[in-house]
């Protein structure tokens, strides 16, 4: 061994640097661990999450206390937050309960909000489509009730209106259109098939022509144990191609899911025009019951997102908690959105969410 002569103020430098390093005499001077840029879902509580990215905001709408409530964050994973109330239900009328499902839409330079409510139930027999339209440009201000949409066969000789729920909105090819989950007849008990139908819209608060069934839940992979059903329809656009995502079988039940028209014709009014796939996104063991899905991007608009509910347990039941992750696109165009991530597992942070 050599031994080499160190100077005395360098051996001094060089002990205390390895007292240091070792972690004795007097304590470790290693930096704090930097937090990980990463969530876990579920990221809260709640049901039919609808999200929308604004002026560097995000913005999410969600109904509770038979009101409706917006909430507003820059984090995309934090949006899901108590929210302002924007709007109660009255104490009368076709709206006075079971308000559902609201939706947050900018269409021509202003907020609307669209949902679902009736005025009795259970059973849910009553439910019709609403919309709200915004006093200003803030997603969280004062709202005026625009009444009941029109979702019957006879517009014109004032036909009645259907059962109608999830009711959404859309431009496609330069057509303003609504597409909603509803029944073919009105009935007495809530256990009846639902479809997809669309209708023209003259603005955004007004339907403007008879409804169109676009989908039946016909396919083995969404007829239901208890229930046949397609709802919760939502747009989803990307390099001039639409698509329609929507829930299938029993929203109670474990193997609630998401099924795909892609609109492959001219006329997005007519059925013929739409091809079905699917199951797009399916529950996996731990995360049962996904569906009721709405798309954002990241801050930084590089990533596609999905925001989604599922259910909390296999048991049947409505207890649903709010779930996210970032999705893909195929070859062909089609969104991937792969599997559910498990709970607690850690997510990278929707990208430009983090501080550099």
């Amino acid at each position: 061994m050599i031994l080499r002569a160190f100077p005395r103020a360098s051996a001094v430098a060089l002990a205390a640097l390895l007292a240091a390093c070792s972690g004795n005499g007097g304590g470790s001077t290693e930096p704090p661990p930097v937090a990980r840029c990463t969530f876990a879902n579920p990221v809260a509580g709640g049901a039919d999450p609808w999200v929308v990215r604004w002026n560097g905001a995000y913005y999410m709408v969600q109904s509770r206390d038979n009101g409706i409530y917006v909430s507003r964050s820059t984090r995309l994973t934090e949006v899901a937050g108590p929210g302002t109330r924007v709007w109660a239900a009255p104490d009368t009328g076709w709206n006075r309960t079971n308000i559902w499902a609201p939706e947050l839409h900018r269409v021509d330079g202003r907020w609307y909000i669209y949902y679902a409510g009736g005025r009795a139930g259970p059973p849910f027999t009553h439910q019709r489509a609403g919309v709200l339209e915004s006093a200003g440009d803030d997603p969280q201000g004062a709202y005026t009730d625009r009444g009941m949409l029109y979702t019957g066969d006879d517009l014109a000789g004032g036909g009645e209106n259907k059962w109608a729920i999830d009711l959404t909105v859309g431009r496609v090819n330069g057509q303003l259109m609504a597409v909603w989950s509803g029944w073919e007849n009105n009935a007495t008990t809530d256990k009846t098939a639902q479809h997809l139908y669309a209708a023209p819209m003259s603005n955004p608060y007004t339907i403007s022509g008879n409804r169109t069934r676009l989908s039946s839940p016909v396919e083995p992979w969404e007829r239901g144990t208890e229930l046949d059903l397609q709802e919760g329809p939502e747009f989803l656009q990307r390099g001039g191609q639409t698509f329609v995502i929507y829930s299938t079988k029993e929203s109670w039940l474990e193997n609630y899911r998401l099924g795909q028209l892609r609109l492959t014709g001219a006329n997005p009014l007519q059925a013929s025009s739409w091809t079905k796939s699917g199951p797009v996104f399916l529950p996996v063991g731990g995360v049962p019951g996904v569906g009721h899905a709405s798309f954002t991007v990241s801050p930084d608009s590089s990533e596609s997102w999905i925001v989604y509910h599922a259910k909390t347990s296999t048991t049947p039941g409505w207890d649903r908690v709010i779930r996210m992750q970032k999705f893909g696109w195929n070859a062909d165009g089609s969104p991937d959105f792969g599997i559910p991530a498990e709970s607690g597992r850690q997510i990278a942070m929707p990208s430009g969410q983090c501080a550099n």
